[in-house]
């Protein structure tokens, strides 16, 4: 599980995660009056046997590359 900060950073993970062939939903990490018009943070939620590959498609995508720094 991932949490994101709002809605957009929420669909960007989870499409990041689909081109990789994860599937991902998408649930309300805070209990969110739905009167109130801000943004709230979601948790985007993976099946348990693809937590370990969705942590390591986000994380490589998300965090420069140290390797290209280093060339």
């Amino acid at each position: 599980m991932a949490v994101a900060g709002d809605v957009a950073e929420a669909e960007e993970l989870q499409e990041l995660l689909s081109a990789v062939g994860i599937e991902s939903q998408l649930e309300p990490a805070i209990e969110h009056d739905p009167e109130v018009l801000d943004d709230p943070p979601l948790k985007v939620l993976v099946p348990e046997s693809d937590v370990d590959d969705a942590r390591d498609a986000i994380e490589a995508l998300t965090e420069p590359d140290e390797e290209l720094d280093n060339e």
